[in-house]
């Protein structure tokens, strides 16, 4: 079984020409890449944007809603306690054990989608979770209730690190920054506006009208997938069945790559996308609208299921895998611990809160999610674009990495500033800033990272981003199986301080080696030969 660097699949590593230095082109314009097909006009790259934009929110509100029904329970575990008499650790598992099953399950997920495609599997798990949730509202016992939230992760695991990579099957380099930090932001904001309309439920009705409102929702989400959400696995010319073999829809071949020192004439689509989509040089047919309804697109070529399985395993050798996949577990850790323990203090005494109330915190939590994937998506392109100006048109991927320094200090303060609130029982409003502050980080990091990931690694950037998407929620449930018990023994500001300090220390870290030393990287992790 021959091995493969990824500059056999795309010898720039990273490095492109994104604006024209050229004088014959205007210094306003933009080059599209990957290249999009000239010919082909069932390339996702060439598809219509109400059509990318349909497919792409559709998988959205697919996470989305895997959030919304398992995390948005939170505000309703004091009282399931209660109700199942069981203990603060115990009902805490119907959150963590979740939290292990979307992460692990996304080494089986994209392995099948990358082999078979990924619309069988959307239509496949969008219509599963819609069950299991079904499942929940009927559950009668502590037991049955947990298993249902742990089969909704299963189902939903398919959208971790696939609705990522749907991103670099959509749109262009230049869009990937905003439309990955508008992804992040519907992954978290299950976990802040479900809580946020859960504590109005369940104090209106109950908390399994919560799970009723989640099958409604994921029930129309599914008629969505099934109808709007064609294959986007693409095979490039000049891929040699490595790179396209992974199911990538993005540049996955040497034919296809842009030379950062001198602009390949391909890369030269035009000055916008629509000029692009409107080549007259196309010879193969459109495919109608009921052929794209079919499940059953083909197995990738030259190559076996197995070997889909094992060729992303030698990744987490990649720098930028190691540092992406880190910083969204801390992050993820710092939210998710807010949010399993709120309910715990602000329901009990001196705070006494109603459920309703008590998902009121929740408010701040989606605020500061929406302003991280703001900042990690169109500001960070904003940057990006500026640097790439400044560089004669070139533009370098570790120009991202500059401003993770705002979740750093953001959500480094705001940690500590939850811990002193809970412990010191001070007024509310500072663990409401706090659980803001920490929640910026949820999505800023993340959007940046894994957008990061895809610049350097772009041929394989599905396999990539399952090995960063499953292992951050691995090491994020090792760490919050233990956080009440953590909380119990050393108290919130020891905690918490705690991990602040392991936050800071990941992200300062990852910035201080790969911002100065990151070219120098990618390019020699380019002719590493590991890819199978």
């Amino acid at each position: 079984m021959p091995l493969h660097t990824l500059h056999d699949l795309d010898p720039t590593a990273g490095t492109v020409q994104l604006r024209p230095a050229s004088p014959s082109f205007s210094t306003s314009s933009l080059l599209l890449f990957p290249p999009p097909s000239p010919t082909d006009p069932n390339d996702p790259l060439r598809w219509p944007r109400w059509k990318k934009h349909t497919a792409f929110l559709s998988v959205c509100a697919f996470t989305f809603l895997t959030n919304y029904g398992i995390g948005g329970l939170a505000p309703a575990f004091y009282l399931l306690s209660l109700e199942f008499d069981k203990s603060m650790a115990q009902t805490s598992d119907l959150l963590l054990w979740p939290i292990l099953v979307l992460g692990v399950f996304n080494f089986f997920w994209v392995p099948v989608a990358n082999y078979f495609g990924k619309r069988p599997v959307f239509v496949f798990c969008s219509g599963l979770l819609c069950v299991s949730f079904l499942w929940g509202a009927l559950a009668r016992s502590f037991e049955a209730l947990l298993w249902s939230n742990v089969v909704a992760a299963f189902a939903g695991s398919s959208t971790e690190a696939l609705g990522a990579s749907i991103v670099n099957d959509l749109y262009f380099l230049h869009e990937r920054g905003a439309k990955m930090g508008m992804y992040m932001n519907f992954i978290s904001g299950g976990n802040t506006l479900g809580p946020l309309v859960c504590g109005f439920v369940i104090t209106g009705l109950s908390w399994r009208w919560h799970k009723w409102i989640a099958v409604i929702l994921t029930g129309i989400n599914f008629l969505a997938v099934l109808l709007f959400v064609p294959e986007t696995r693409y095979y490039r010319e000049g891929g040699d069945g490595v790179g396209s073999g992974s199911g990538m829809g993005v540049s996955e071949g040497v034919g296809s790559s842009v030379n950062p020192e001198k602009v390949a004439p391909a890369a030269v689509v035009g000055e916008s996308e629509e000029e692009a989509a409107q080549d007259s040089r196309q010879t193969v047919p459109k495919k109608t609208w009921a052929q794209e309804l079919s499940l059953w697109s083909g197995a990738a070529p030259n190559t076996n299921l197995l070997k889909m399985f094992v060729r992303p395993l030698p990744m987490f050798a990649y720098p930028c895998v190691i540092y992406s996949f880190l910083g969204y577990a801390v992050s993820l850790v710092l939210t998710v611990s807010v949010n399993i323990l709120n309910s715990f203090v602000l329901q009990a005494p001196p705070y006494s809160w109603s459920p309703m109330i008590n998902g009121l915190i929740n408010i701040p939590g989606f605020i500061g999610n929406v302003a991280g994937s703001y900042a990690g998506g169109w500001l960070v392109d904003l940057f990006c674009d500026w640097k790439t100006r400044r560089n004669k048109g070139i533009f370098e991927p570790e120009s991202r990495l500059y401003l993770c320094v705002l979740p750093l200090l953001i959500t480094g303060a705001g940690c500590l500033l939850f811990g002193y609130g809970v412990e010191r029982t001070l007024h509310w409003t500072s663990l409401f800033f706090g659980y803001g502050m920490t929640s910026f980080a949820l999505t800023a990091v993340p959007t940046i990272t894994m957008a990061y990931v895809s610049d350097c690694v772009l041929p394989v950037n599905a396999d990539a981003l399952m090995l960063v998407n499953g292992s951050k929620n691995i090491v994020a449930f090792g760490f919050l199986y233990g956080i009440v018990p953590w909380v119990e023994q050393v108290g919130y500001v020891n905690c918490f301080g705690a991990q602040a300090g392991i936050y800071v220390a990941v992200i300062g870290l990852g910035m201080a080696v790969l911002i100065p030393f990151g070219e120098k990287i990618r390019h020699a992790q380019a002719r590493w030969r590991i890819i199978l």
